[in-house]
């Protein structure tokens, strides 16, 4: 067991944890269940958090490899205090705009979404499926989460027909 540190959601976390121990695993027994486990190969992306403000798939990062890292996990995404506590921009968009269907995929998405639109402030149809690439929806509801992604950029999507 080797003693680990880092910042979870704004709080310092320490533990012991087994060398072999996913960072996924760790935020999972630690409470954080927001955080879904799909392939276990980083395929699916349902386990993307951000990690010093990079998006990373936590199945395919040790958490002994976090050490003194900040990681966001989807409950770090909302907004804690004050007059506009609740969902983020971006979750209230997703539940605006149907851009969830089962919601297994929706946290991973949720988390690239963020890292996309911190690169870039409007995306377009085409940007925003490319950077998805590496999340797989099981219901297909792509159109909709492209749509939400839209909208929590800022933009019209009025015209634009849900699926």
């Amino acid at each position: 067991m080797t003693m680990l540190t880092l910042n979870i959601n704004g709080e310092d976390k320490t533990a012991q944890v087994e060398g072999r121990t996913l960072l996924v695993d760790f935020l999972r027994d630690g409470g954080l269940t927001g955080t879904h486990v799909g392939c276990e190969t980083s395929q699916c992306g349902a386990c993307t958090v951000h990690m010093n403000g990079a998006p990373v798939k936590a199945c395919s990062v040790f958490a002994l490899e976090a050490e003194g890292a900040q990681i966001t996990t989807i409950e770090g995404m909302a907004v804690p205090d004050g007059e506009d506590a609740g969902l983020s921009a971006l979750q209230a968009a997703f539940k605006e705009h149907h851009g969830l269907q089962c919601g297994f995929c929706t946290p991973g998405m949720i988390m690239s979404a963020a890292a996309l639109l911190k690169e870039v402030a409007k995306p377009d149809e085409a940007q925003i499926r490319s950077h998805l690439e590496g999340n797989i929806c099981r219901c297909t509801g792509y159109h909709n989460i492209v749509k939400a992604i839209m909208a929590a950029s800022g933009q019209d999507v009025s015209g634009i027909a849900a699926e």
